[in-house]
């Protein structure tokens, strides 16, 4: 009876980390080129949204997926357009784009299906139930190769450390950016779409509930370092997972119990924020000839 609720306690952990790991990782090739991503939350909501509204359509997950991903790089793209060619402030736009994607898809799903909170269940053969799980597991040692094995990987972080000599050196610190800020929204995006058609059969209102936020806090626990950002996401999951079996235990009330994961994710960083070394060029907005 111990195996087994252990085995159980661990596989609700890589089922709830798979979330954060994707949009963890996706927001480390963001930073690790300068920019900051804030809207991990807005463009996980987009694909989780997407992806179950376009299953639904089609009847074909994989369809859902690929529409998923799409609708997180756009995002991504119109977040990459303010920060980089605008110079918009990273944190305002992240910002921004987080809470119109918490009315967006309500929005949309009240025009589709005529229901605000939620759109229809999919059926089990439309879910991509461990799709989304091997990828996240596979990314973490794929992110570590393409950031420090890979010229495209020196150039990411050249332009996060020191775009001005980056620039000197002919690399585009614009072309760079925008590539990293893209890849950045479909592993976010994927994230999302694992909530809607992988690890539930449908998408609800905010259902991503500050998972791209806790995703920052995994970059910073972790230092912006693919392994130890994965471990940092499985403690997270792991918290969440005993959350979950904590409920209806006792006489402590539910919802005490279910803030449990977002007072973990404060303690962290009040506790590493000032410990961790973010990209030196993390929020700067570069302007070529200037220094």
């Amino acid at each position: 009876m111990t195996d087994s609720l252990v085995f159980s306690l661990l596989a609700s952990t890589l089922r709830l980390s798979t979330p954060l790991i994707l949009a963890a990782l996706g927001g480390m090739y963001s930073e690790k080129s300068g920019v900051i991503n804030m809207a991990l939350e807005g463009i996980m909501l987009a694909g989780a949204f997407t992806a179950a509204a376009v299953t639904h359509f089609t009847g074909n997950p994989w369809i859902g997926l690929v529409a998923g991903i799409a609708a997180g790089i756009a995002v991504a793209g119109l977040h990459a357009f303010c920060c980089i060619a605008c110079k918009a402030d990273q944190v305002v736009v992240g910002t921004a784009i987080n809470i119109l994607m918490l009315g967006v898809p309500p929005l949309l799903s009240g025009a589709f299906f005529e229901s605000t909170g939620s759109t229809p269940s999919l059926q089990q053969s439309q879910t991509l139930p461990n799709l989304p799980i091997i990828v996240a597991l596979l990314a973490v040692p794929i992110t570590y190769f393409v950031l420090f094995k890979t010229s495209f990987g020196l150039r990411i972080r050249a332009v996060g450390e020191t775009p001005e000599a980056a620039d000197t050196a002919g690399v585009s610190v614009s072309r760079i950016r925008y590539a990293s800020v893209l890849i950045s929204g479909g592993l976010a995006a994927l994230g999302g779409v694992y909530l809607s058609i992988g690890q539930n059969s449908l998408y609800t209102r905010n259902m991503t509930a500050g998972r791209g936020y806790i995703a920052l806090a995994a970059l910073i626990f972790g230092n912006w370092m693919p392994t130890r950002v994965l471990v940092a996401c499985l403690l997270f999951g792991f918290m969440d997972a005993v959350q979950i079996r904590l409920q209806g235990v006792g006489k402590i009330p539910t919802q005490f119990i279910q803030i449990v994961p977002y007072i973990f994710t404060m303690i962290v960083l009040a506790g590493f924020i000032g410990r961790s070394t973010p990209p030196r060029a993390l929020g700067v907005a570069y302007e070529k000839g200037k220094r």
